[in-house]
């Protein structure tokens, strides 16, 4: 494993050479080597009779690098620089005997290579110590962090599993053993999600505890050559249950707003339409009288057809909130009667096309489909401003597609049609209808025109059920 010197700038160099460990008993001891070896050297100079040859003048010089080697092993630069240049302090004397009895040249070139030596060696021990130093500050931190990670892996109240490529579980937390069982670790991830754990990312599944959770898969740093995953399910039971909760009283909403629909309109087709019928065959009755003046039986032929007119708009009205083709004929025949009245209306020409639909649908179908085309088309007649509006039905395999296109002006389906107006009610309404039935609905707008689609499902459910909450 091959380790990185790191390079010392020379001024944290001189920092840490003018603070020698001057503390440390260990660090006089060797600089006494120190002086032994220059006294015995000054000795010898001193006395050369005693001892002659190369010998006695270059090695006690070279000896200097013991002790300035051991001084930067031990303590690093400021260990080695201390010493060394303790050790040319204490040289001096020797070079100034006289006859050169201190043997000044060979004893300098030696001196000058070993602090050199002495600064070079001190400068790689005192890299080898930062490196080692900061391998071990990071090896701490990432000690810390794993430790900080298992405490929040323990700790953490949703279920956490880490799992490798086979899937097979290689650890799990205390809230994923609880739902689980003990025998996860070592388990097949596969077999307890029933399905691959790159599939369920961001669904929401039920496990075995009867909650619903979100799936979560984030990558983590491979161990032992396998890539692991960790698997975090956070529960979203009560987020899920007030959504089940909404949409059932949105169900409710509308059922309520059709059964209230169906019988204003067969409270004014029974009396009020009857009742306007009755008053225009009085008025034409009286208006035949040979006993009434002209003048009077002209008034009420006019009194006769204003009961008529409102008779005729009650029974618009009452055909718009709850057309008797569509419980009696089906969805088709009610497009069909509703874009033939819009058509005769004038203004626009609207058109009804029909493919593969022949048969029945679910009266909740029928029913969404009808009021979304009723309320689009509404829509384009009354706003865009349309002169050709088509309305196409298809049904398909699994859906009923549901596309009403205009030539009229667009506009921003995100965007109320006013600074004070709010957002439209009638694209909210069609929408939640859309929603309800497990279908969806898009609003394409531009300046040559809208299109409004729906595509509702064809096993749409029937009626809404009441949610219970789970313990």
């Amino acid at each position: 494993m091959s380790q990185t010197t790191e390079t010392i700038s020379y001024p944290s160099a001189a920092r840490r050479a003018l603070r020698p460990p001057i503390h440390d008993p260990r660090f006089w001891a060797i600089q006494l080597v120190v002086v032994g070896i220059v006294i015995i050297h000054f000795y010898f100079d001193v006395h050369p009779a005693l001892l002659g040859g190369e010998l006695v003048d270059s090695v006690p010089v070279a000896a200097l690098v013991l002790p300035i080697g051991y001084a930067g092993m031990r303590y690093g630069f400021a260990g080695s620089f201390a010493t060394a240049a303790w050790a040319t302090l204490l040289w001096l004397p020797d070079l100034l005997l006289p006859h050169d009895e201190g043997h000044v040249l060979p004893d300098v070139m030696n001196l000058v290579i070993v602090l050199a030596a002495s600064f070079v060696f001190g400068q790689v021990i005192e890299s080898e110590r930062l490196a080692h130093r900061r391998i071990e500050e990071a090896t701490a931190r990432a000690l810390a962090v794993e430790v900080g990670y298992h405490q929040l892996f323990e700790a953490n109240r949703s279920p956490i599993l880490v799992v490798d490529d086979a899937p097979v579980v290689r650890d799990a937390n205390p809230a994923a053993r609880t739902v689980f069982g003990d025998a996860t670790i070592g388990a097949s991830c596969t077999d307890l999600l029933a399905g691959d754990v790159s599939d369920l990312a961001g669904s929401v599944i039920s496990l075995p505890d009867g909650h619903d959770y979100r799936v979560d898969v984030t990558s983590m740093p491979s161990v032992d050559g396998r890539r692991l995953r960790q698997v975090t399910f956070d529960d979203v039971t009560e987020e899920r249950q007030e959504q089940r909760q909404a949409r059932y009283f949105a169900q409710l909403v509308v059922q309520v707003e059709e059964d209230q629909r169906r019988r204003l309109a067969r409270e004014l087709h029974d009396e009020p339409l009857q009742l306007f019928l009755h008053l225009a065959r009085r008025l034409e009755a009286l208006a035949e009288t040979t006993a009434v003046p002209a003048e009077v039986s002209r008034e009420l032929a006019d009194a006769r057809h204003q009961a008529l007119d409102a008779a005729s708009r009650l029974r618009t009205l009452s055909r718009d909130l709850r057309p008797p083709a569509l419980d009696e004929l089906g969805l088709v025949a009610a497009l069909a009667s509703l874009v033939a009245d819009l058509d005769d209306s004038g203004g626009a020409t609207v058109d009804l096309e029909v493919d593969g639909l022949a048969g029945r649908l679910s009266p909740e179908l029928e029913l969404a489909a009808f009021r979304i085309a009723q309320e689009s088309l509404r829509n384009a007649l009354r706003h865009a401003s349309a002169n050709h509006v088509v309305a196409r039905l298809e049904k398909g395999p699994t859906a009923l597609t549901l596309t009403v296109t205009d030539d009229g002006r667009g506009f921003d389906p995100a965007q109320p049609r006013s600074a004070d107006a709010a957002p439209s009610l009638g694209l909210v309404g069609m929408r939640e209808r859309a929603r309800l039935l497990g279908g969806t609905f898009d609003v394409r707008s531009s300046r040559a025109g809208t299109t409004v689609e729906a595509v509702l499902p064809l096993d749409a459910a029937s009626a809404p059920r009441p949610i219970t909450a789970r313990s």
